[in-house]
């Protein structure tokens, strides 16, 4: 054998190292996800807002409170995040969206949300239906990652 190969035949096993321990890893944090979701699901309420602004800002910039921000892991802070404005009552209240139903958040409409924590996972029109806008076209990353998100969820 020369240098060559035993190059390749150690490449080959450091790839295939690295794809088991990636499937591993992949296998734990699907579990850790779906009890999340389980978890959200439990704490799950029903509320009607009024929806007065909605944007992806930074955490840090959000004005979501001290505690929330402190909570999250460091390299997700500047991460951007999909924040809704909304009154709840009387009081003026900052909550997270999920990321698949941002885009179907009216503005300055009242909606019936579905509320686990400050976290928005589903919205339905309050009178009538609401207005769903014409889905962009996707960029390649963006299918990929459906793609996977799709074979996940499976």
């Amino acid at each position: 054998m020369n240098t060559f190969t035993i190059v390749l035949f150690v490449i080959a096993l450091v790839l295939l190292a690295a794809f088991i321990a990636m499937y591993f890893f992949t296998k734990r944090m699907e579990k850790k996800q779906d009890e999340q979701r389980a978890q959200m699901d439990a704490m799950a309420q029903s509320m009607t807002m009024l929806i007065i602004d909605k944007k992806k800002i930074r955490l840090k910039d959000s004005g979501l409170p001290q505690a929330v921000i402190e909570q999250t892991p460091k390299f997700l802070r500047r991460s951007k995040v999909a924040i809704v404005k909304a009154k709840v009552g009387p009081r003026m209240m900052t909550l997270m969206c999920d990321d698949a139903i941002f885009e179907q958040v009216p503005v300055k409409k009242e909606v019936k949300a579905i509320v686990s924590g400050i976290y928005i996972t589903a919205v339905k029109g309050l009178r009538g239906s609401i207005e769903v806008p014409e889905p962009k076209k996707k960029g390649f990353f963006a299918r990929m990652k459906q793609k996977a998100a799709d074979k996940n969820k499976k």
